[in-house]
């Protein structure tokens, strides 16, 4: 297995003290006085509420951090280092039970930790704009998105009407990136996909154009051609209207290239900052160089390749002949005919073969998948899988074959039941088809546990209590209890830090190397398909534009929309000093 990060422990004084001298601070950094100043966070410390009679739990400890304005400050760190609390902070968005203990958020001299609530809300979208993270929980489901965008410019008087806002909002929805930005404005946000719902977020944070921006993983659920329009956009805002970026991402390839300067977080402290070529050609700190040894866009050649598919004799495990699938328009959303989802696909995955499926959101992989799982049915085409020909199958015939075809959804937190115990989540498959007594069950769950790499206490624990790469371990584990021939990993590690990543993509690999499981492994991040995957088939709206062995997609793309994905990829071409 591939070593990953551990976090280092917390240094006794000093949010520096464990990288080394810390450069000297600019004239006002210490009170944010310089009114060259825009963000000044000194000794920020925080912390949550425990349970009855528990001391409160620290998640910031003494933090940092000046932003000026055109800066773009890239804060990174794992999943739970303090990145996304300290941001939180800024916006007097802290939830329930978290409180600051001390130190100052001092915004162009007002000081915002101890604001009320009046002063905070002034600041809140005109003057710092948010992006959170997840789209899912933060747009209204029963209202159009267009109009979740207008009600920024109306609050603000930013319009002199609903009509105006309205317009205002289409052409926003089309600055962050999204086609067809007056049809997407009539639609829901269950209309459109977690891409676009997370490009209609961005827009809502920019409509007021604010002095600040605080991106918490904004463009962690896109694809990276869309990924790196958003990023421009973010760009010129920064060059030509002096706004500021904080910007919170587990992706060192996107803080490479879009940041002046990165700060690294662990256990609530910050323990490496500098400018981004210093920190990522000559990190100081070991949790620094953990980090990048970790992220596939720097270090790929030092994971280990696949191994090739045991050679078997047998025909492919599944193939795919000229998918289609067309939905119907809805009556609520935009008029005229839809193009088909999925537009003549063919494919095929051989036995112990990951094949990656990738393109940009809403290009049809994740239709493709469901099609291939017999989770919808197709408009036209056939599904053969080990020679049987299921595209039509249904009752006791299709439920059989659900056994042999599982699948890992991109959000283990809204995947598992967060009601139940992991062992009883582990265990729903073999219950729901009557596998083995009771006793087998609990011993075959406890196999799973240690099999993805997890400790035995997490049996008695439910999701909310783990990390996003221990849920995420669990799905997996849940995924492999009726022992499947196929696995489909639909963005199994994109919402995932790059340690938590890197442990999960090494339990993929090494599963598949015992077990000869087959993968079909949707994603949008081309970086770790060089990692996984045998052979890759790149989509574009609806189509297969290009398969064929990994290195030779990369080294030879043959369609210019290949190209166009390659050249994208964040972090493509550095290469860090002293990161081993």
């Amino acid at each position: 297995m591939t070593a990953t990060p551990t976090p280092p422990a917390a240094p006794e004084t000093g949010s520096e003290q464990a990288a080394g001298p810390a450069p000297a601070p600019g004239p006002g950094a210490e009170t944010g006085s310089d009114p060259g100043v825009l963000l000044a966070v000194r000794n920020l410390t925080i912390s949550y509420a425990a349970r009855k009679n528990a001391a409160p739990v620290p998640a910031v400890r003494g933090v940092d951090l000046t932003v000026r304005p055109g800066d773009v400050l890239a804060l990174v760190g794992e999943s739970g280092s303090g990145k996304s609390t300290t941001a939180h902070a800024v916006l007097g968005l802290l939830p329930p039970g978290a409180r600051v203990d001390g130190g100052t958020i001092r915004y162009d001299g007002t000081d915002l930790a101890g604001a009320d609530e009046a002063v905070l809300r002034a600041h809140r979208g005109r003057a710092i704009g948010l992006i959170p993270q997840d789209p899912a929980v933060s747009l209204n489901p029963v209202q159009r998105v267009g109009t979740q965008v207008a009600e920024v410019l109306l609050l603000h008087g930013l319009a002199p009407d609903r009509a105006t806002a309205l317009a205002r909002a289409a052409e926003l929805l089309g600055e962050a990136g999204l086609d067809r930005p007056r049809d997407r404005a009539l639609q829901y946000p269950h209309e459109l996909s977690g891409g676009m719902r997370q490009r209609a977020l961005i827009a809502i944070a920019l409509a007021a154009r604010p002095r600040l921006l605080v991106a918490d993983e904004p463009t962690s659920a896109l694809d990276v051609t869309v990924q790196r329009t958003v990023l421009d956009h973010l760009d010129t805002l920064t060059r030509t209207a002096g706004t500021a970026v904080l910007l919170i991402t587990h992706d060192l390839g996107v803080a490479a290239d879009r940041a002046r300067r990165i700060a690294v977080m662990a256990r609530g402290r910050i323990v490496e900052t500098g400018p981004t070529d210093e920190v990522l050609t000559a990190p100081r700190h070991p949790y620094t160089r953990s980090l990048l040894a970790a992220a596939p866009a720097f270090a790929p050649a030092r994971r280990a390749r696949p191994a090739a598919p045991r050679r078997t004799g047998l025909p492919d495990l599944l193939t795919a002949e000229d998918l289609v699938k067309e939905y119907p328009r809805r009556r609520t959303g935009p008029h005229g005919p839809l193009p088909p989802a999925v537009d003549g696909v063919s494919l095929r995955i051989a036995r112990g073969e990951t094949l990656a499926l990738v393109g940009e959101s809403g290009s049809g992989k994740s239709t493709t998948a469901r099609l291939l799982l017999r989770l919808t049915a197709p408009t036209s085409g056939r599904i053969t899988f080990d020679g049987q020909d299921i595209t039509r199958l249904r009752g006791p015939a299709l439920r059989a074959l659900r056994r042999r075809l599982q699948i890992v959804y991109q959000n283990p937190y809204t995947s598992l039941d967060p009601r139940l115990a992991v062992d009883e989540i582990i265990a729903e498959p073999l219950r729901a088809f009557r596998v083995a007594d009771r006793a087998e069950r609990t011993r075959r769950v406890t196999e799973l546990i240690d099999r993805v790499h997890l400790p035995a206490a997490v049996a008695r624990r439910r999701p909310a209590e783990l990390s996003g790469g221990q849920r995420q371990r669990v799905a997996i584990a849940r995924a492999l209890a009726l022992r499947p021939d196929l696995v489909v990993c639909d963005e199994p590690v994109s919402a995932l830090d790059v340690s938590a990543q890197a442990r999960v993509l090494d339990v993929l690999a090494e599963l598949q190397r015992e077990d000869g499981l087959s993968y079909l492994f949707i994603t949008h991040d081309l970086a770790v398909v060089r990692q996984i995957a045998h052979r890759v088939a790149v989509m574009r709206h609806g189509r297969i534009v290009e398969t064929g062995p990994v290195e030779t997609v990369f080294t030879a793309p043959a369609d210019p929309w290949t190209r166009e994905l390659l050249d994208a990829i964040p972090g493509r071409g550095r290469s860090p000093q002293g990161g081993g």
